[in-house]
């Protein structure tokens, strides 16, 4: 991709990606505020809005399709079932047309004004602004400190600088964007992904506002699962744990030898058997057990890769060129 940089000054096209799952709340005053702030960008700006549906099970998808009627800027991506929010962005990016695309929550936790910043510092030659939450209102302590302890631990950790404090609030240069669809992984972690590019990545800060209507999405178990994507798709941190494990179960092993030595030579006698046999059993049993699961996560993500299923389907397009339904990510 050799060559003189583009120029970014003049006018552009900008694609907002918008995954949605059940946002019937809050979808109207979401469409409104995003148009409202696109609308008066000081520089000229064509935009296109593409919501995407994953699988929602209330009236998203009559709604989204009300806003489309209404506006032509509006394209939308119905997908076949819930694949998830990673995979409905990607999707959306696989069919942004934008010099620069910018991802964002449907729920308004991401300030729709914070994108006329992005696109400024994109203007200035960055490639990838993204979001950094200085407040997060509205969460539970659990919540905002459980982030904020995952985000150091795989920053530490991982092969590829993550940065602290940043969701999938950004916006991405269209180099940027090809470079994040060129990767095929189906277990996808949109944050360490678009680190793992390069490019020029700055931070914009903004305080996080609570949800503007509905409930989260993100319960104990998708957080969950969520930290055990980064830490397993860019990090070799579990499996030096279960190597230093092995070390330390070895260790141990030879000091407890050395202590029933230590114990005949001095005092003539042998500890207890049962005691020795249940420390030695409930050492290595659970070593081995952590050891297996860890090992077996990083085999299962392999076996899921081998497979090669598409990432997602297209159940129905609207605002965008034909194409027939039914439609195959890769």
């Amino acid at each position: 991709m050799a060559g003189a940089p583009r120029d970014r000054s003049g006018a552009a096209l900008l694609s907002v990606v918008i995954p949605c799952f059940d946002e019937e709340p809050v979808l109207r005053e979401t469409h409104r505020r995003v148009t409202a702030v696109l609308e008066s960008a000081p520089t000229p700006l064509d935009f296109e809005i593409i919501y995407v549906d994953d699988g929602s099970r209330d009236e998203t998808r009559s709604i989204l399709r009300e806003i489309q009627r209404a506006d032509a800027h509006v394209r939308i991506l119905s997908l076949s079932r819930n694949f998830g929010q990673h995979v409905a962005v990607t999707a959306g990016l696989h069919h942004a047309k934008g010099d620069a695309v910018v991802i964002m929550d449907a729920d308004l936790q991401d300030p729709p004004d914070v994108i006329l910043i992005m696109l400024d510092r994109w203007r200035q030659g960055v490639d990838v602004a993204y979001g950094a939450r200085t407040q997060r209102t509205g969460e539970s302590v659990f919540k905002r400190w459980s982030a904020r302890l995952f985000t150091r631990c795989l920053a530490r950790t991982a092969e590829v600088p993550i940065p602290l404090d940043a969701g999938d609030f950004r916006l991405m240069d269209r180099l940027a964007v090809n470079a994040f669809l060129a990767m095929p992984e189906r277990d996808r972690f949109i944050r360490g992904m678009v680190a793992w590019t390069g490019f020029r990545q700055e931070p914009v800060h903004f305080e996080r506002p609570a949800r503007a209507a509905g409930e989260t999405k993100y319960g104990l178990g998708k957080m969950m699962r969520g930290g055990v994507d980064g830490f397993v798709s860019f990090s070799f941190a579990p499996l030096r744990l279960a190597l230093w494990t092995g070390v330390f179960g070895a260790a141990v092993t030879l000091l407890g030898v050395g202590s029933v030595a230590a114990v005949r030579v001095l005092d003539g006698a042998w500890p207890g058997a049962w005691t020795i046999v249940c420390i030695a059993v409930a050492l290595f049993g659970s070593a081995q057990l952590m050891i297996l699961g860890i090992f077996g996560e990083y085999l299962g993500r392999v076996y899921n890769e081998v497979k090669r299923r598409p990432l997602y389907v297209v159940k129905d397009r609207l605002g965008f060129e034909p194409a027939s339904a039914g439609e195959a990510g890769d």
